[in-house]
């Protein structure tokens, strides 16, 4: 009977660690969750207050005022727009150049000015 007694002592050791292995696994991972909770809700918060500034930064006004400050840019009125108009099948997609990256100072495809040259011998233009 005592290797009984022994054997079962050990059993109820193991027991007994196992216990306190998976209590311990649990701590962790419910300190884990929470990390993982908090970080959700800051991310919510950064999400909700990115929203709030891009709607801010893209309100009609602002936009406007900024092109008229810094770039300059004026309202298109009636008296500075220019209309061109083109004979119906003088453009085709063929006739269209594909833009490649030349430096800014390289002269414009004399084609358009061509079809604006028709235009304004037809009095397209304003």
């Amino acid at each position: 009977m005592n290797r009984l007694n022994i054997f079962l002592l050990i059993v109820v050791m193991g027991c007994a660690l196992s216990v306190v292995n998976a209590t311990n696994q649990q701590r962790q991972i419910f300190i884990q969750l929470q990390r993982a909770q908090s970080q959700e809700r800051q991310l919510q918060q950064d999400y909700s207050q990115l929203q709030y500034q891009q709607s801010a930064l893209s309100k009609t006004s602002r936009i406007e005022q900024i092109a008229t400050d810094s770039l300059k840019m004026q309202q298109a009125t009636t008296g500075r727009t220019q209309y061109v108009v083109l004979d119906p099948g003088a453009a085709t997609a063929e006739d269209a150049s594909i833009p490649t990256s030349a430096p800014a100072s390289a002269p414009l495809n004399a084609q358009p000015a061509r079809s604006s040259q028709a235009a304004s011998a037809r009095g397209g233009t304003r």
